[in-house]
Parts: C-alpha cells; structure tokens; sequence
C-alpha cells in the first residue's frame, strides 16, 4: 500500500511550468546565449593569452620594431684562391666509391697540392665535397684546393684545428658522379 505524505508548498506548481525537482526554478529566457557568450568570450581569452605566450617564448614580440640590426649577417671578404705547397691536404673518402681518394690525390699532385694523408671518412654516404680549413688565414689554399676539383665547396672548422690538420677534403658523391663520367 502506498504512503500518503501531508500535502505541502511543493506540492503547488503553477501551471505551464515544467520541473524536474521541486526546488528547480523555471529557466530563463536566453540562458543558453549568455552561457555560449562566456564560452565564446574564453576561447577568445585563451587563445589571446596562448599566441601571446608563444611571440614572448620565440623572443617576436618586438615584430613591429624590424629586425635587429645586431643579427644581421655581414658580408665577409672571400679570399682569393692559392695554391700553397707548404700546406698538406689530408683527402678523405666519404663514398662507398673505392679509389676516389687516390683520384683526388692525383688531381691535387698535379696541380701542385701536396697530399699528406689518404683514408675513408667516418661516414660512406656524404653528397657533398668539402674542403674544410682550420684557421681564417688558411681559406685562401683551401679555395686553391677547391678550384681544382669539382663541386667542392670551402668551410672553416676549428674542429681539425685540434688534431693538427690545416687543410682536409672529404670527398662527397657529387665528385664521385663528376669523375665517373
């Protein structure tokens, strides 16, 4: 048998309101555009505060004031190409193209490059020659190095300064593909 409670004040509801619980109050007209408004009006927040720490970590917040003029790279005065018989070249191999160290080292005895050493480089699959130097003062025997091989290119490293190497040529595929045909 079912319960029978007093009736009370919850009891009443006007009628054309739909509750669910007795203490909900109707809802208002427009509630759901005013909650989409605060969560439009957060997005916006949030994002403004994410782009705005993003410009501040990747130092761009001074975007209207132009690049710094401190950055900019200066053109540097090349050095003209020299032959140096005083200065040795150690050739290294960076192909899988077996003998392209002794073909290199002909090509530099006959241009009057002495050759102090021959081996493979730490690496077999390098595209490009390079001629590295160890000092500023050295670029001009290198660019002399360079000029009688094919698509070599000239780069100072202080990394061979360390073991004593003025002038190394590591050999790329590019030279392997000029001297093959």
């Amino acid at each position: 048998m079912a319960q029978k409670f007093p009736r009370d004040r919850f009891d009443t509801i006007p009628h054309g309101i739909d509750r669910v619980g007795a203490h909900r109050a109707p809802a208002r007209r427009g509630a759901r555009w005013i909650r989409f408004g605060w969560a439009a009006l957060a997005t916006v927040v949030l994002a403004g505060v994410g782009i705005a720490g993003v410009m501040i970590f990747n130092d761009r917040l001074n975007a209207a004031s132009g690049p710094d003029p401190a950055s900019t790279p200066t053109p540097t005065a090349t050095a003209e190409p020299t032959i140096a018989p005083e200065v040795k070249v150690t050739v290294l191999n960076g192909t899988t193209t077996a003998g392209l160290a002794a073909k290199a080292t002909e090509a530099l005895t006959a241009g009057g490059v002495p050759v102090d050493a021959t081996a493979n480089a730490s690496a077999s699959d390098l595209t490009e020659t390079v001629v590295y130097y160890a000092t500023p003062d050295l670029e001009g025997a290198a660019r002399g190095v360079a000029t009688l091989l094919p698509e070599a290119d000239v780069r100072l490293s202080e990394s061979f300064a360390e073991t004593g190497t003025p002038l190394v040529l590591v050999l790329g595929s590019d030279y392997a593909e000029a001297t093959a045909g």
